[in-house]
């Protein structure tokens, strides 16, 4: 932005001090979901996970991220998505309550997509969701 005159610079400067700044711990949890079923051939797609996680954020009042990325492995690969939680200072939470989140997050996706395994990723240690009677 280009401050034309000092009136102008005056104005930006009031708005400025009306901003309030807000902290919160540092807790982010990511939870790694693929979109093809079990060993299937059925594949979903990233904007059906939007609207899956839409709903779900509706029903609580959260907010979550939803980024594509594509899993690369031995002899094949798999369209997914990784789906992220932070700790929202203007709704602070502890650390338990987000890895509980990203719990019932993990195990829903597992359930609705029929995965075999769900991982999330805290800062201190990964969780893997396993359903046993899959794998």
């Amino acid at each position: 932005m280009i401050y034309k005159n000092r009136k102008h610079i005056k104005e930006m400067t009031a708005q400025i001090e009306e901003i309030v700044e807000k902290s919160a711990e540092t807790i982010t949890a990511d939870i790694y979901v693929g979109l093809r079923e079990g060993y299937s051939e059925t594949r979903h797609d990233i904007e059906e996970l939007k609207r899956f996680m839409q709903g779900y954020v509706d029903r609580v009042s959260l907010c979550v991220t939803v980024t594509p990325t594509t899993f690369v492995y031995k002899n094949g690969k798999e369209d997914g998505a990784r789906i992220g939680l932070i700790n929202y200072p203007r709704f602070p939470a502890t650390r338990e309550k987000i890895e509980q989140i990203a719990r019932e997050i993990a195990a829903m996706c597992m359930k609705e997509y029929k995965q075999n395994r769900v991982s999330i990723v805290l800062p201190d240690r990964t969780i893997m969701l396993e359903d046993t009677k899959k794998s």
